[in-house]
């Protein structure tokens, strides 16, 4: 007789694990993590109120770093990036795609250029192992060094009104003079104007016990720890997209109406063919927003219906906002339902409720230009 072995897989740990304990999070497996959602049981709401209101802090160490360097580095990251690199500002940050040939997203990312062929890639927890793979695959021929730094940078983000005053102040990093999705090395840390929560902020990657430190002096002055679940609330809201619900290797980015981070001038890149494509003749579905006429919450999963009853497309992301106190959601539609205005119905449980499509973006962001 077989035995059956039942094999757990250990979640990894951000260098910050302890800390969330101490502060009593509840914590939830993501991307391989063992993270926090919440500090507050009382909910979300107050950490996300304190991001739009004043200033919160986030473990983002989960997060992977690669690192491109050497002759032919802007050469490679055009290669395997949507948005263009060529002749980029040192300091300089860029939000694109990764894509497979067929147009379908490897990844969403950041690409920061820390120095004249030197450039620093922000990507997905979840997806490390898996981009990391499909970058090793896409390297041949490129005179560069490719390292998975993932390992050893911790991350953090100060995101809010006050972060600034706050970074500035409390860590004692002057970052004044970046603007929106600029950044700085200040020794062996790398500090940018950059977050996913739709208010203005600071992502600050640096080594393990660096990290640390910083939260250890941001929680002494009573900057809230936030968690994901909030996180998530916050980038729904602005429309930023997640990986794995508003892109995916079957959702790509002209489905997701993120066109604007794919430059079809440059020369290539991968997938350029199959975006294009799509571009020129249109997409079967379409990304769009959906604002209920109902407290009810539609989540993800979750089917759309046209006014007929029939089947259109499913929910990507839904919540009752907590900054405009509205049902909405993200949704993937049939393009020929995809139009601002357009009357839909979402199958909540047993029961149907009635919505409109709107603009995916269902508040407004307060970047620092």
């Amino acid at each position: 007789m077989a035995i059956k072995q039942e094999l757990k897989v250990k979640e990894k740990r951000t260098c910050l694990h302890d800390k969330h304990l101490s502060l009593g999070a509840m914590m939830v497996s993501f991307g391989g993590f063992d993270m926090p959602l919440l500090y507050q049981y009382a909910g979300i709401a107050p950490e996300h109120t304190a991001v739009r209101e004043h200033v919160g802090l986030f473990d983002v160490s989960h997060m992977g770093e690669v690192t491109v360097r050497g002759k032919d580095a802007e050469r490679y990251v055009n290669h395997i990036f949507t948005n263009d690199v060529t002749d980029m500002p040192v300091g300089k940050i860029l939000y694109g795609m990764m894509c497979y040939e067929d147009g379908g997203t490897v990844d969403d990312l950041l690409v920061y250029k820390l120095g004249e062929n030197d450039f620093f890639l922000v990507i997905n927890a979840a997806n490390i192992d898996k981009d990391w793979a499909w970058m090793q695959k896409h390297s041949a021929g490129f005179d560069i060094e490719l390292k998975n730094e993932s390992d050893i940078y911790g991350q953090i983000a100060v995101q809010g009104p006050e972060s600034e005053h706050i970074v500035t102040t409390v860590l004692g990093l002057d970052c004044s003079e970046l603007k929106f999705y600029e950044a700085k090395t200040i020794g062996d840390v790398i500090v940018s104007r950059t977050g996913y929560t739709g208010e203005d902020g600071f992502e600050i990657y640096a080594s393990h016990d660096y990290i640390r430190e910083c939260w250890d002096k941001l929680i002494a002055a009573k900057v809230q720890p936030c968690g994901l679940g909030c996180r998530d609330t916050l980038r729904f809201e602005v429309g930023l997209p997640l990986y794995g619900d508003e892109l995916s290797e079957t959702i790509s980015p002209v489905m997701a109406g993120l066109t604007m981070f794919v430059k079809f001038d440059k020369p290539e890149f991968i997938g350029k063919e199959a975006l294009l494509k799509q571009k020129t003749e249109g997409v079967s579905r379409k990304l769009v927003g959906i604002e209920l006429h109902d407290k009810a919450i539609p989540r993800h999963g979750y089917t759309v219906l046209n006014m007929a009853g029939e089947p259109i497309g499913e929910v990507t992301t839904g919540y009752h906002t907590l900054s405009t106190d509205k049902s909405v959601c993200m949704a993937l539609v049939d393009t020929a339902y995809a139009s601002l205005g357009t009357d839909v119905q979402i199958q909540i449980r047993k029961k149907v409720f009635p919505g409109t499509v709107v603009k995916k973006q269902f508040y407004n962001k307060h970047y620092k230009k």
